[in-house]
C-alpha cells in the first residue's frame, strides 16, 4: 500500500477511535486506535490517544486474577524481543500488555524498555507520563518514573517526582538522597546550557569544591541560615555581572521567599522588571510573592489571636489578587490562563454582584482555546450558566466537557454530579439516577450522592408501583 493511503488509513482509524474514546465506548477505542499505529506507529499524537483510552478501559473494568498472571507471560516476551534489538516488534507486543493494565510498573517498564529498543524516546516518555498523570500517589510506580526520568537526564521531572515521592514516604532517607541527587542534576543540567561550547565546559562546573558546595547549597528543599546568605550574595554578584539575566533574579527572589523575606523578593524583581518591562513570568511571580506576604502576615494574626484584623486582612488579599489579576490580563490580553484565572475570580464573586458572571463568561469563553485550561472553562462556564438561570446553555458546556474527559477523574466527578442535578431539577430522576450512579461507581464518597440516589431511587420505585 502507497504511503499516502497508509497514512490515510491510519487518520481515519484514528478519528474513529478519537470518537470512540470521547463517547464512552472505550474497549472499541483501543481497537481501532491500535490499528491506526499499526499503519503509522510514529504518530505521537495516536499513541497518546491510545494511552488514555487504555487506562479508561482499565479503570472502567480491571482485570482479573488470570489476565495479570497473562501479563507475565507477555512481559517475558517483550523483554526477548528487545534484548534481540526487535524493538518495532516489541512496541507492538507492549500495546498489547498496556491494553491489559496501562498503568502497572512492570508493565510499563516493559513498554518503555521496548520504545528505548526501538529507538523511539518519545514513545517511552508518552506511556510513562500518562501513568504517572493518573497515578501520582502509587509509590512503586512513581519510583519507577522517578528513575526512568533519571535515565533519560530529565533531572527535572526525576526531581519533582521525587519530591511527591519523599511525600509519600517521609522521613525515608533513601527517598531524601534520591531528590537530593536529581535536585543536583537539574542545577548542573541547566549550568550545562550556559556553557555548552566552552571548553572543559561541563567539567569546571563541578571540578571546584566550592562550586559543588554551592550547588548543594542552592538544590536543598529549603535554604535557610549562612546558607541562604552565602547564596544571596552570591546572586546578587551574579546580577551585578549579568544585569540582563532574568533567571538570576528569579533565583534571588526564590532565595528571599523561602525566607519570608518577602519585602527584599520583591524589591529583586521589580529592579528585574526595571531591566524587562514585558516578562509575563516576572509578572507572575511577582504577583506569587505579594500573595504570599499576605498569607503569612494573616497567619501571624491568627496565631496571635488577632482575628479581626486577619478577617480584614484577607478581605485585602482578596481584593489585590482580583485586582491583579485583571490588571495582568489587560497587559497580556492574549494570555489564555490569566484569562481563566480571572474568569474563576468573577465567578467566585458572582453572589456579591450578579453582573459578575457575564464577566466570567467572557473570559471562560476565551480561555476554551488554551489545551491547558479547556476543560475546566467548560465547567466554570457550566456553573456561571446554572447561576444566571440558563440551564440549557449548562447542560451544553457540562456534555461537552463529559465527552471529552476520557477517566472519572476528580473533574469528570464534578461534571458529571452537575449534569445530575440538572437532570434532577428538570424532573427526569432516571436519567439523574444514572447521572449519580456513574460518579458514585468511581467514588462511594463524592459530595451528597448516598442521600441523592436514596431519595430518587425511592421515588422512581414509587411510580413503578
Amino acid at each position: 500500500m502507497a504511503n499516502d493511503a497508509l497514512a490515510q488509513k491510519a487518520q481515519n482509524f484514528t478519528n474513529r477511535g478519537r470518537q470512540a474514546l470521547e463517547t464512552g465506548r472505550y474497549e472499541l477505542a483501543v481497537e481501532l486506535l491500535t490499528e491506526a499505529l499499526s499503519c503509522a506507529p510514529d504518530t505521537l499524537e495516536t499513541r497518546r490517544l491510545l494511552r488514555a483510552a487504555q487506562i479508561a478501559k482499565f479503570r472502567q473494568s480491571p482485570p482479573g486474577f488470570m489476565a495479570k498472571m497473562k501479563c507475565m507471560t507477555m512481559r517475558s516476551k517483550v523483554l526477548a524481543l528487545a534484548k534481540k534489538g526487535q524493538g518495532v516488534e516489541a512496541m507492538a507486543e507492549a500495546e498489547k500488555l498496556l491494553s491489559i493494565n496501562p498503568l502497572d510498573p512492570d508493565n510499563i517498564e516493559c513498554a518503555v524498555k521496548a520504545a528505548e529498543s526501538a529507538g523511539k524516546p518519545e514513545a517511552a516518555a508518552i506511556s510513562v507520563e500518562a501513568a504517572y498523570s493518573c497515578n501520582q500517589n502509587d509509590a512503586n510506580l512513581l519510583e519507577r518514573i522517578a528513575a526512568y526520568y533519571m535515565a533519560a537526564k530529565r533531572y527535572d521531572k526525576a526531581r519533582d517526582a521525587y519530591v511527591k515521592l519523599s511525600q509519600l514516604k517521609p522521613g525515608d532517607q533513601r527517598v531524601l538522597q534520591l531528590l537530593k541527587n536529581a535536585e543536583a542534576q537539574t542545577t548542573m543540567s541547566s549550568g550545562w546550557s550556559d556553557s555548552v561550547g566552552k571548553k572543559g565546559g561541563f567539567q569546571n562546573l563541578i571540578a571546584n569544591k566550592e562550586q559543588a558546595k554551592k550547588l548543594d547549597q542552592a538544590n536543598k528543599a529549603m535554604v535557610v541560615g549562612t546558607d541562604a546568605e552565602a547564596l544571596i550574595a552570591e546572586k546578587k554578584a551574579q546580577i551585578e555581572k549579568e544585569p540582563g539575566n532574568m533567571n538570576m533574579y528569579r533565583a534571588l527572589a526564590r532565595i528571599y521567599m523561602q525566607n519570608k523575606r518577602f519585602a527584599e523578593a520583591v524589591q529583586t524583581l521589580e529592579q528585574a522588571q526595571t531591566v524587562n518591562s514585558a516578562d509575563p513570568e516576572l509578572d507572575r511571580m511577582l504577583s506569587t510573592v505579594r500573595a504570599a506576604d499576605y498569607e503569612a502576615r494573616i497567619e501571624a494574626l491568627r496565631q496571635e489571636g488577632k482575628t479581626e484584623e486577619a478577617d480584614a486582612l484577607e478581605v485585602e488579599k482578596d481584593q489585590f489578587v482580583f485586582d491583579d489579576l485583571a490588571t495582568r490580563v489587560d497587559r497580556y490580553p492574549n494570555d489564555l490562563h490569566l484569562r481563566f484565572e480571572l474568569g474563576y475570580q468573577y465567578y467566585i464573586y458572582g453572589d456579591q454582584d450578579p453582573s459578575f458572571y457575564d464577566e466570567a463568561v467572557q473570559h471562560l469563553q476565551l480561555a476554551q482555546k488554551s489545551p491547558k485550561d479547556r476543560l475546566n472553562a467548560l465547567y466554570y462556564l457550566a456553573m456561571c450558566f446554572l447561576k444566571k438561570g440558563q440551564r440549557d446553555m449548562a447542560v451544553m458546556q457540562l456534555e461537552t466537557a463529559r465527552d471529552q474527559l476520557p477517566m472519572m477523574d476528580d473533574l469528570k466527578k464534578k461534571v458529571v454530579y452537575q449534569l445530575g442535578l440538572c437532570a434532577e431539577e428538570s424532573g427526569d430522576y432516571e436519567k439523574a439516577y444514572n447521572y449519580y450512579k456513574d460518579v458514585y461507581s468511581s467514588d462511594v464518597t463524592f459530595g451528597d450522592l448516598n442521600e441523592r440516589m436514596l431519595k430518587i431511587g425511592k421515588l422512581l420505585k414509587e411510580r413503578q408501583g
